[in-house]
């Protein structure tokens, strides 16, 4: 996952909402938004590599993404665990989001740079390896790419603002419309891009929501709402190297929390 925006109790109607994309290399095998076999009630794509996932939700209301902290020029230690593994150990789990947290922080240093985002029907964490202690987010929209929570990245601030146009214009989130703002592919001017260690050109090409290249790209759009009245929709609209829809995915039910 790459980029996310994140409404707790502030889009009309739902506790949470969370429009997001993941951006991966194409050969690397993924499946589709399913209830996994082996995790009864857990909702999610996965990583056909090593296991884990980007993001996913349960039948409990249980919610989790990562995204990855973009440091080129730190190694990734040959032992570190999968971040994915990050997210599916929550869903597959039954601690509080916080007391989650906790527990992960003497284990944090082992993984590569992450940014994760875990919530239940009660609370919504949030805790990154690269920035300050966990904390509980606050009623309000925030936006996270591969730097810190509500970094001011350009495609950060640009979905947001889209995504607060939709929410105004439906009144209740409109999937077809919440996916347009996800693909938007604005390329940020060369001014008001991030110096992450990339070269021009790369940071060109990653500072658009909707990433389109032979090797690289936005592999899924997915929407996550979980409504005031406790009902969860789930759905993952994949895409092709040439950004062209692939498939699309959706789960409905009522979140026994």
């Amino acid at each position: 996952m790459c980029l996310a925006v994140i409404y707790v109790h502030a889009a009309p109607g739902q506790a949470l909402l969370v429009a997001a994309n993941r951006d991966e290399f194409h050969e690397r095998p993924t499946r589709a938004l399913a209830e996994w076999i082996d995790a009864p009630g857990v909702f999610a794509g996965r990583d056909a590599v090593a296991g884990g996932t980007w993001m996913g939700a349960t039948r409990s209301a249980r919610f989790a993404l990562v995204t990855n902290y973009r440091e080129p020029g730190v190694p990734i230690p040959p032992d570190a665990p999968s971040r994915g593994a990050l997210v599916a150990r929550f869903l597959q789990g039954a601690d509080t989001p916080e007391d989650y947290l906790r527990q992960l922080a003497t284990d944090m240093h082992r993984y590569a740079g992450f940014n994760l985002v875990v919530g239940d029907a009660q609370a919504v964490w949030y805790v990154s390896n690269r920035g300050p202690a966990a904390r509980r987010l606050s009623p309000g929209r925030y936006a996270l790419s591969n730097h810190l929570l509500d970094s001011p990245w350009p495609k950060s601030v640009a979905t947001q603002a889209r995504i607060d146009t939709v929410l105004a214009q439906a009144g209740t989130p409109d999937d077809d419309a919440l996916f347009s703002a996800l693909r938007n592919r604005d390329v940020a001017h060369d001014d008001a891009l991030p110096s992450t260690g990339l070269s021009l050109e790369r940071e060109r090409l990653l500072s658009s929501a909707f990433i389109i290249s032979p090797t690289y790209g936005t592999r899924a759009s997915t929407l996550y709402a979980l409504s005031d009245d406790g009902y969860a929709r789930y759905v993952e609209r994949r895409y092709d190297a040439t950004g062209e829809p692939i498939g699309e995915q959706a789960k409905v039910w009522h979140a026994s929390v």
